[in-house]
């Protein structure tokens, strides 16, 4: 029987978040049709990925880009093994913004 590995569900620190941005760009990126429309989008380059993709801006856009998308979104999650509703709180993080 296989175990399932248990899902946090909650942010330690800024790294956790970051650490999920960087999972949300491998995911992005790993599909052709996904990363061409981020790259189109967000008015990313290549070459911005390839120099910053540490940075909190991409990583900021890659939130705002899966958050836009449900679907997306739970698939993401449910791929990385990510609680869904860690990504907002995670997005904020980055971004400093407070939503609610």
């Amino acid at each position: 029987m296989l175990r399932q590995r248990s899902k946090p569900t909650k942010l330690k620190s800024k790294d956790d978040a970051e650490a999920i941005a960087l999972q949300v760009l491998a995911f992005l990126l790993a599909d052709d049709t996904q990363s061409s429309r981020f790259l189109a989008l967000t008015g990313i380059t290549p070459d911005d990925l390839r120099h910053g993709a540490g940075s909190s801006e991409i990583q900021t856009a890659a939130f705002d880009y899966i958050l836009s998308d449900e679907g997306l979104l739970l698939t993401f999650c449910q791929e990385a093994g990510v609680d869904p509703a860690l990504m907002a709180p995670a997005h904020q993080l980055l971004s400093g913004v407070d939503f609610s």
